[in-house]
């Protein structure tokens, strides 16, 4: 399948440039869509971040070097793009559990993490509901955070500014200015290749803004899937979608904003949707 075939030609690109500073623009080129939902994809599909899996596959080949080739640490550290012993130690030690000197001693065990291959699992035991729908532009007022580069690092700061704007009345002045569809509080991932990634805490408004920050969401087309529970069980619905619904649907991301719609207020039983942009794949 096309789709998957692309997957795996990212994870060859990887495996051909683990020496190389790795850009992740290329590998969002090769899988024909953003490095940001290229990362994400990656995570969902794979279990692991795509920056921890470069680690691993690194720290493979760095063992073997050391073991097997004889190589120095300080050459090693330098192959696989660590500017200092010291860092280069603090990784391998992270990953194989010794620190590089004793991985040359004879008889040190060492782990090796083999390369990915991605192949499409037939699950569906589980009914998916979904609609497609294409949207002009709309504007979004709110706040904004930025958001790292490396995905996972995003949930260190995501849910602490939902609890400030919460306690601090953000939160209950925009949903007062809500007056334009979608109608609900939004999280608006803005990660496009050529911008800043930010993330917006925002409502469709057509509301002067005053101090708060303001976007537009581009037109485009949406995958939209509704869901409804606690915490997070919207993050087990992204997975089923990318891991269960993107494969096989005809469709592949498009390049949008990724859209959080929240219905209502009941952290223990939240009813939300969450909107993925998407293109018709080509054939």
């Amino acid at each position: 399948m096309e789709w998957v075939d692309r997957l795996n030609e990212a994870i060859a690109y990887i495996e051909e440039h683990l020496t190389d500073e790795l850009d992740n623009k290329q590998l969002g080129r090769i899988a024909c869509c953003s490095a940001y939902h290229f990362e994400r994809m990656f995570a969902y599909m794979a279990g692991v971040p795509l920056s921890e899996y470069i680690r691993r596959r690194r720290m493979s080949l760095a063992a073997v070097d050391l073991q097997a080739n004889g190589m120095r640490i300080l050459d090693a550290a330098l192959k696989y793009g660590y500017s200092s012993p010291t860092a280069f130690n603090r990784a391998f030690q992270a990953v194989h559990g010794i620190a590089p000197s004793a991985a040359k001693k004879a008889g040190a065990r060492v782990k090796s993490f083999p390369p990915i291959v991605f192949t499409i699992t037939v699950k569906g035991a589980e009914e998916m509901n979904y609609r497609i729908e294409t949207k002009e532009a709309f504007r979004v007022v709110g706040v904004s955070v930025p958001l790292h580069r490396e995905i996972e690092q995003n949930f260190a700061v995501i849910p602490p500014k939902w609890q400030e704007i919460t306690q601090n009345g953000t939160l209950q002045k925009l949903v007062g200015m809500m007056d334009t569809p979608p109608m609900g509080v939004l999280g608006v991932s803005t990660c496009s290749d050529d911008g800043p990634w930010r993330y917006y805490i925002a409502v469709a408004t057509t509301q002067p803004r005053g101090e708060l920050e303001e976007y537009v969401v581009p037109a485009a087309t949406w995958a939209i899937f509704p869901g409804r529970g606690p915490g997070q069980s919207i993050q087990e619905l992204e997975k089923r979608i990318v891991t269960e619904w993107l494969p096989t649907s005809g469709y592949e991301y498009g390049n949008a904003a990724d859209i959080e719609v929240y219905l209502n207020a009941d952290p223990q039983n939240s009813e939300y949707e969450v909107w993925i942009p998407v293109v018709k794949r080509q054939q």
